[in-house]
């Protein structure tokens, strides 16, 4: 595990992790106070993951750390699993990060890295721009100097006339002040200390200076002890919702880092290993749950700057984790008096840095398909449930992409009993089907055969009854699937209960064994290599 670990680009790394560093901090204490589990679980989360995806990851620059995505998620896992069970709920949504670990890790061993961003990509971007909105949504009661009302984003929509109704001015000033530093510091500047950096320390020593100390909330005592071990829990009533919430937490933390590795990728112009990143994002969040973190998934704006920086192995992530870690043990007095309304406003520009601006302009120019789908799972992600979003966006872009392709494929499916000039058929091949007389029905199918096309093949062999002989040519099917199997297999079958003639034309060992797998009556006498021979025993059946 420690190949990554050179010395000839040290430096670079050292740089890079300290780059980085100065990037999280802000963020996993912003974080933290939205998750409502403290600044301290935003902090452990930055340390903990990273630490241990940068050792056993796969991804030498990959900075990984408490996400956008996954911080809201955690929050409704918090508040579900505390609202069932008040006494043991925080040790189990702890528990659920532990599970999510757990499952990562078996996604790396089982190596399905490769499949984890098999995602639509309308599904994908109507669930970060979801994300996105509740991020900002959430935020709305921390900008206007009030504590958040519960009930997620419905409780904090249902309440909004209350919240407006009782605004903290002073907060409210410092919220429009961070966000305008945030979005209007020069790049020029930003290139050299981030953005997030720069307000929380003008901002919070102006709230010092500037504003009466006693109106304004603040992060608080931050604890710099060792965090306590969290050991896992479970109640007979609960554990489905656990291993549910696990699962989809899980699934998350995957397509977040495998997403962010390909960007690192091809600023480093390397290859990342997928599956190793899987078992070191999953051993991350296995410890962070296990000492009361948030979770966490590869971050893109930290592997971007750690890159720029200089960095090429996992030293940079090592080097971060303890820059971080200083800061914790020794700057906790100074975190204490950041003011939580700084903390909205870096929320809120991660909110809208996770919308899918790209997309949501050019909605007008993709298929309708496409832009119904997006937006539909962003709003269900919003209203309704993270997982009842993707599941129903993926059921939903999976069975356009099916009907697409099946009418593409249905295409492919023709019954012919005389010459037609699409055929791939040799001049001695079209004179036999010729002599046939119109007697002989030749079937000609191509590319991947699947459930899709079951209806056009079922059409087609309407026509079997008014022939004496039936070639069935698969010479040109690169897959079967099974509903296409029984399809053929029907249609072979009520050719020979007709007395007809059969011969299939099957190249494929593969495809030739599938269906006469299927079935003893399917036996390797109606198989042959060629159309010729196939055509030469449909003539013979010719009456």
């Amino acid at each position: 595990m420690f190949n990554l670990f050179h010395r000839l680009n040290l430096r670079g790394d050292i740089l890079g992790g300290v780059t980085a560093a100065i990037v999280s901090l802000p963020l996993a204490l912003t974080f933290g106070v939205a998750s409502g589990l403290g600044p301290e679980a935003g902090l452990y989360g930055a340390l903990l993951v990273g630490l241990f995806a940068a050792i056993f990851g796969g991804t030498p620059t990959l900075i990984s750390e408490p996400t956008g995505p996954m911080t809201v998620l955690m929050t409704a896992v918090i508040a579900s699993l505390i609202a069932a069970d008040p006494e043991n709920g925080l040790a189990m949504a702890f528990t659920v990060v532990m599970l999510a670990g757990v499952f990562q890790i078996i996604f790396g061993l089982l190596k399905l890295g490769k499949y984890i961003t098999l995602m639509p990509y309308s599904v994908v971007s109507g669930f970060m721009s979801g994300i996105g909105c509740i991020l900002i949504v959430m935020q709305i009661a921390p900008a206007l100097g009030q504590a958040a009302p519960g009930g997620g984003v419905i409780g904090t929509l249902t309440s909004l006339s209350d919240i407006f109704s009782n605004i903290h001015p002073a907060e409210f000033a410092l919220f429009i002040v961070t966000l305008a530093m945030l979005f209007f510091t020069p790049k020029k500047l930003t290139k050299v200390i981030p953005a997030q950096l720069i307000a929380l320390v003008l901002v919070t020593i102006a709230s010092i200076y500037f504003i009466n100390g006693d109106d304004i909330r603040r992060i608080g005592e931050v604890s710099v002890s060792f965090p306590d071990m969290i050991m896992p829990t479970f109640t007979v009533s609960q554990w489905q919702t656990m291993i549910v919430d696990a699962l989809v937490l899980a699934m998350l933390g995957c397509i977040d880092s495998m997403l962010t590795s390909v960007i690192a990728d091809n600023l480093t112009r390397t290859e990342h290993k997928s599956n190793k990143e899987l078992i070191g994002q999953g051993i991350g969040n296995l410890a962070s749950g296990l000492f009361g973190g948030l979770p966490g998934a590869g971050a893109t704006m930290g592997t971007v700057v750690n890159i720029q920086a200089g960095a090429r192995t996992a030293w940079s992530g090592v080097s971060r984790v303890l820059v971080l870690a200083v800061a914790l043990f020794g700057a906790a007095s100074l975190i204490s008096t950041i003011p939580l309304a700084l903390l909205a406003a870096i929320a809120v520009k991660v909110g809208i840095n996770i919308l899918d601006w790209s997309f949501i302009k050019r909605a007008h120019k993709v298929s309708w398909q496409s832009t119904l789908i997006m937006y539909s799972v962003l709003l269900l992600t919003v209203l309704v449930d993270l997982m009842v979003a993707v599941g129903i966006g993926l059921f939903a872009a999976n069975i356009i992409i099916i009907e697409k392709l099946s009418r593409s494929q249905s295409k492919q499916i023709k019954a012919i009993s005389d010459l037609d000039d699409e055929l791939p058929l040799s001049e001695r091949e079209r004179q036999l089907l010729n002599s046939g007389k119109g007697k002989i029905l030749y079937f000609y199918l191509s590319g991947p055969m699947i459930f899709g096309v079951s209806k056009a093949l079922s059409r087609e062999r309407s026509a079997i009854a008014e022939h004496d002989s039936v070639v069935i040519d698969l010479t040109d099917v690169s897959l079967i699937d099974d509903t296409i199997s029984l399809s053929i297999e029907n249609m072979i079958l009520e050719a020979l209960e007709s007395n007809k003639t059969v011969s299939v034309v099957c190249q494929s060992d593969t495809n030739k064994n599938k269906l006469c797998g299927m079935n003893k009556q399917l036996n390797a006498s109606l198989f042959v290599n060629s159309r010729e021979e196939a055509l030469n025993i449909a003539i013979k059946g010719v009456v």
